[in-house]
């Protein structure tokens, strides 16, 4: 099963059209462009200034959540040599949820809900900077070959931090767990609006840098040996995609909580649509089918069902689904 799986996040040669790619690009845009327009005007009512505004920081928190997550989930299966995987299953969301809920315990939470929200997001945002090395150096540097290994460690981390959670959580008064519980849940309707200029920037300074690696991360595609033999430094490249994923990740969860499976959704959909795993096209299609589907999911939620159900449940439902549909493919192969 796992060579089956790294075989499948190579490079195939003379099954890629880069027009069709490019149109797939344009038409997922477009589309993006539509459903955020829709979002913004559909059933406008009361203080128009006040709820475009409204709608104008919500719109924002989606489409970075979504660029994010697209991003983080097509690079990181490069470095691991499988698409199944994503950071959500590493247990990046579970150490970003267990570092808020440990500092809110420790400081108090309305102290901590005080604190100024961007020095604290530098703060989390380090400790997962220092996880990703720790989790690069230790597991994915020495067993990413080995996919159930892969992905026993990452069902063991995310259980370990989430367990350590509400462990932490029984400690904390339960009238101040109420008022962090928003914090830990996925929502876009209390998405921080301090934090959207921050993460704009980050997420926006990520991608240009490692937009300078897409032509290493074919290379890398191929392989350790392929790479190394073809000139590319190898570690250095993976070591500063695993730093690019954890940024991505930290900024995604800060703004709205955790979400899992969706990379795993909008990846595997970038490749069979693209019909390549070249970087410059994967990342920008997963991206914008993110995009697409967190706006036109939260807006048939909201207003076609007045549902006050989270997206981030359906999405859950629905990647479950499909990541067991991946795993059965991959033991038939």
């Amino acid at each position: 099963m796992s060579a089956d799986l790294a075989i499948d996040i190579r490079p195939r040669p003379g099954t890629f059209d880069p027009r069709r790619a490019r149109q797939v690009i344009v038409v997922l845009a477009a589309v993006a462009v539509v459903l955020a327009l829709v979002f913004m005007v559909y059933d406008l009512r009361g203080s128009l200034s006040y709820a475009l505004e409204l709608r104008t920081r919500r719109l924002a928190a989606l489409a970075i959540v979504g660029v994010c997550l697209g991003a983080s989930a097509v690079m990181f299966h490069t470095i691991t040599h499988n698409r199944i995987l994503t950071p959500s299953m590493i247990g990046f969301d579970a150490l970003y949820v267990l570092i808020q809920i440990s500092a809110a315990y420790a400081f108090g939470t309305f102290a901590f809900l005080r604190f100024d929200v961007r020095v604290r997001f530098a703060i989390e945002l380090a400790l997962m900077l220092g996880f990703a090395i720790v989790l690069q150096r230790w597991l994915l540097g020495r067993h990413r070959n080995d996919l159930y290994l892969l992905v026993l460690v990452g069902i063991v981390l995310g259980a370990m931090f989430t367990g350590l959670t509400a462990f932490v959580s029984r400690m904390i008064d339960p009238n101040e767990y109420i008022t962090l519980q928003d914090q830990l849940f996925a929502s876009f309707s209390t998405a921080n609006e301090d934090l959207l200029v921050v993460a704009a920037l980050t997420t926006g300074g990520t991608l240009v840098l490692t937009a300078g690696l897409h032509r290493r991360l074919d290379v890398v595609a191929l392989g350790h040996a392929n790479a190394t033999s073809l000139g590319v430094d190898y570690g250095r490249v993976v070591d500063a995609t695993m730093l690019a994923v954890a940024v991505l990740v930290s900024v995604a969860t800060a703004l709205v909580g955790p979400i899992t499976f969706l990379g795993i959704l909008v990846s595997n959909l970038a490749y069979r649509l693209t019909g390549t795993f070249r970087h410059r096209y994967t990342v920008a299609t997963a991206s914008l089918i993110a995009v697409v589907a967190l706006v036109g999911g939260q807006f048939v939620l909201e207003r076609v069902f007045h549902s006050t159900t989270r997206l981030s449940v359906i999405i859950g439902f629905v990647g479950g689904i499909y990541f067991i549909v991946l795993l059965l493919r991959g033991v038939d192969r």
